[in-house]
């Protein structure tokens, strides 16, 4: 049996979906089926026992039978760009899950979003290995109430237009499905 190539995959792959539509694993199908390792970076930080019941899902899910240790995990809830830089890796595909989580962690700390997605997108162009990023696209509800709420949705929709536009490959996933909007998955 021939052991998976990571060279098969495309070298920016965006998986967009919303909450609990199975694009975290999808994307993670991706690269096991096409690498023997892969580097998840996380963006998620545990505020609270929901949250962090949600990242130890997450875990468990990679971690689990005939996984082992496939992944390696790396956190980064706010410096995403110079984290990709230094772990691309042609034969180590690395996911990063969730951007959404990683918007929302600059608002509340003061950051720039726009200097922020300028800086991700540079290092996109430059990472050494394919890279599948995760997202929510959280402008298919309701206009949010309050105004934090319309700029953060906004500022989603703009950071996924963004990345999509300089991705090889776009993935919508509704109900656990792949819908390809750009290029082959």
């Amino acid at each position: 049996m021939l052991a998976p190539v990571a060279g098969a995959l495309p070298s920016i792959t965006l998986v967009l979906g919303g909450a609990r539509s199975g694009k975290s694993q999808y994307a993670e199908t991706l690269i096991a089926n096409a690498a023997i390792s892969g580097t998840y970076i996380a963006t998620a930080e545990a505020g609270d026992a929901e949250m962090a019941a949600r990242i130890a899902h997450h875990r468990a899910r990679r971690h689990s039978v005939g996984r082992g240790d496939f992944w390696r995990t790396i956190d980064a809830p706010l410096d995403l760009a110079p984290v990709i830089l230094d772990h691309a890796d042609p034969a180590r595909p690395i996911l990063v899950d969730c951007l959404t989580l990683w918007l929302s962690n600059l608002m509340l700390a003061g950051r720039v979003a726009e200097h922020e997605t300028e800086a991700l997108l540079g290092a996109l162009r430059d990472a050494a290995g394919p890279v599948l990023l995760v997202a929510n696209e959280v402008g298919l509800g309701l206009v949010p109430e309050t105004p934090l709420g319309r700029q953060f949705r906004d500022a989603a929709g703009r950071l996924n237009q963004s990345v999509a536009a300089l991705a090889d490959c776009v993935v919508f996933i509704a109900a656990g499905l792949p819908l390809v909007l750009k290029g082959a998955a």
